[in-house]
């Protein structure tokens, strides 16, 4: 049964299952009849060792079909001097923001061919701190350009020029509006990826940026949800510290250094004098140097001018066992004060105190002021929860991730945003390999590291819309797989997610019928060439814990894409990930895999062929 994976049980014979297909497959030789008994039998047979390729091949095959150096990429290189450190002897965090910032930019403009200002800069985690003689080299390009505004995707590593070593420091992504004269905006033009880890980024981007556009939304929604039910910690022993004492409010003129070519302030510059009342705040609590690790998103909600005088406030909001939250808020007004400070830009900044070997000291507590410093303590109790859910399911590598999430209001956006890029970057893979083909219908498997993947497609004379529309409802997969036994909507999340509980007729190792609590995540095409998406995969929820009646099953990556070939024909894709730790249990046909993959995907066909005359009148009835 396609979508679904995994009844929990030990490993055995997964290797061997793998490396049956992988014998099959390699060297681009393909047996057709062996991949049908590979979906009859059960993947026994062959053990040869799994065919590889190097991850260097891979790379100068990526770069010679790219056919030369992406145009908008630029790169930058900063000896660390003591001018750019802090008390520490460390590369301060404000200075190594401008720079990021300025490369963002540069890159922005060799795409728009115009001036850009910074729009916002994702959430940054550090990773490490950069010293004083080491090199900052970082490496920024577009990712992705939409109408006005452009992904700008960063990365940022240290290099240590005596003993040759290279680190990673963190990776951020950046939101650039092209501008015209007069601050008009400017159409951008779109851009072609073209090596796979461009695709990849350039299917993603799409998706980070919906989740910018309901960023806002989706905190005040959290807070609102978390706020009553957090409560004010107490710790013994510890010292504890008004939040009053902690607030700094200092001025800065901006002055031409700090503008661009059109006179507006670097969003670098602002973010550097940010980072700098919030390190005073940290450290009027801590009374030592703390280390920044973490920035919550910068959002730009207006310019600010040459001339302009920028009122920069922090105040340290909640200290936790080993972490503090500072907030940071910054205002503009002009010489004259003819009109109100203008709010030009709040962010949350993560700060920790590092003792000697570099572990987390314990902090004093915060004791906060009646009213907004109560409420400002709570938000960042549940800020603190976000940031874990955010940083936990969208920044670790997909390994990393477990294959079934909880899933609460907290994470709901995140895990959205995680099944469907997973999907995303599962189709943009290169090196598929045609395993067979009948008729209309041809399946393709993808082996690297710990995944096995397959993907099954044929063109359907039905228009993308309406193959997207009956494909995205569970409830009906049971008329067209037989492997579905029922489909019951748990919760209708928002209108592109729905929670469904899965019965499977499939029986397990343990002689029992099958479930699955999946999340069915629908996208429709961000611009022109995107395809529609319904990405599936498992969530854990409370109300549907595991059943001694059924053996809970489980999926990682898979569901469907639908390309528009015309008005009428589409092209269907179905596509399913599985890795060698529970890759035997493909063999009961309830992931992704029948025991006859064209007859599943023939079936399929008809039931889109069957329905879209009663989709079509149904929706002209609305």
């Amino acid at each position: 049964m396609w979508g679904l994976v995994k009844a929990k049980q030990g490993a055995a014979g997964a290797e061997t299952s793998i490396r049956c297909l992988l014998k099959m497959v390699k060297g681009n030789v393909v047996v057709p009849e062996d991949i049908l008994s590979f979906c009859c039998n059960g993947l026994q047979g062959s053990t040869s060792p799994p065919c590889t390729q190097d991850a260097g091949e891979q790379q100068e095959e990526a770069a010679g079909a790219m056919g030369g150096h992406n145009p908008t990429e630029v790169q930058m290189s900063q000896l660390v001097l003591p001018c750019h450190s802090n008390q520490r002897g460390e590369l301060s965090a404000g200075q190594l923001l401008k720079w990021i910032d300025t490369a963002a930019c540069l890159s922005a403009e060799r795409h728009a061919g115009c001036p850009c200002v910074t729009a916002s800069m994702d959430d940054i985690y550090f990773e490490h701190t950069i010293s004083v003689g080491q090199v900052v080299n970082i490496k920024a390009k577009v990712n992705r350009a939409f109408n006005s505004s452009m992904e700008v995707g960063i990365q940022v590593s240290y290099e240590d020029l005596c003993s040759g070593k290279h680190c990673s420091i963190c990776k951020a992504y950046a939101t650039f509006v092209a501008q015209g004269p007069l601050g008009t905006k400017v159409k951008l033009k779109p851009l072609t990826p073209q090596t796979e880890e461009e695709k990849i980024e350039h299917s993603i981007a799409a998706e980070r940026r919906r989740m910018r556009l309901v960023h806002k939304d989706t905190i005040k929604d959290l807070l609102t949800r978390s706020t009553s039910n957090t409560e004010m910690e107490t710790r013994d022993g510890s010292v504890v510290v008004p939040a009053e004492k902690t607030r700094v409010e200092s001025v800065e003129l901006v002055l031409p250094p700090h503008a661009n070519h059109q006179g507006n302030t670097f969003g670098g510059q602002i973010m550097a004098w940010m980072e700098n009342v919030a390190t005073i705040a940290a450290s009027r609590l801590c009374h030592a140097h703390p280390t920044l690790r973490a920035i919550e998103m910068f959002h730009f909600r207006g310019p600010s001018q040459v001339g302009d005088r920028l009122v920069l406030k922090a105040i340290v909001n909640n200290a936790f066992k080993n972490s503090m939250e500072v907030g940071v808020c910054t205002e503009a007004y002009d010489q004259e004060m003819s009109v109100s400070r203008r709010h030009i830009n709040s962010a949350f900044m993560t700060f920790v105190v590092l003792d000697e070997e570099g572990r987390p000291r314990t902090l004093p507590m915060v004791v906060p002021q009646p009213g907004d410093g109560e409420r400002r303590y709570r938000e960042a109790s549940a800020r603190k929860k976000i940031r874990l859910d955010r940083k936990y399911v969208v920044s670790c590598k997909q390994t990393e991730v477990p294959l079934s999430v909880p899933w609460d209001q907290s994470n709901k956006v995140y895990l959205s945003y995680n099944n469907v890029s997973a999907l995303k970057t599962l189709v943009a893979k290169a090196n598929w390999v045609l395993a067979r083909e009948k008729e209309k219908v041809q399946i393709y498997t993808l082996e690297e590291d710990k995944f096995l993947s397959f993907r099954i497609e044929m063109s359907v004379h039905i228009s993308a819309s309406q193959a997207f529309s009956l494909l995205s409802d569970l409830r009906r997969r049971h008329e067209w797989d037989s492997h579905y036994e029922s489909a019951e909507l748990v919760q209708q999340v928002d209108e592109d997610d729905a929670i469904y509980h899965v019965l499977s007729q499939t029986l397990s190792c343990e002689n029992k019928p099958q479930d699955f609590v999946i999340l069915a995540s629908r996208r429709k095409p961000c611009s022109r060439g995107d395809p529609y998406v319904v990405a599936f995969r498992s969530v854990t929820l409370p109300t549907h814990p595991p059943s001694t009646n059924y053996t809970r099953g489980e999926t990682l990556c898979s569901g469907f894409c639908v390309w528009p070939q015309s008005e009428e024909m589409s092209k269907v894709a179905y596509y399913n990930q599985a890795t060698p730790g529970y890759l035997n249990y493909v063999t009961t046909n309830v992931v992704g895999l029948s025991s006859n993959f064209c007859a599943t995907f023939e079936a399929c066909e008809k039931f889109l062929l069957k329905n879209k005359d009663d989709l079509i009148a149904r929706l002209q009835d609305l």
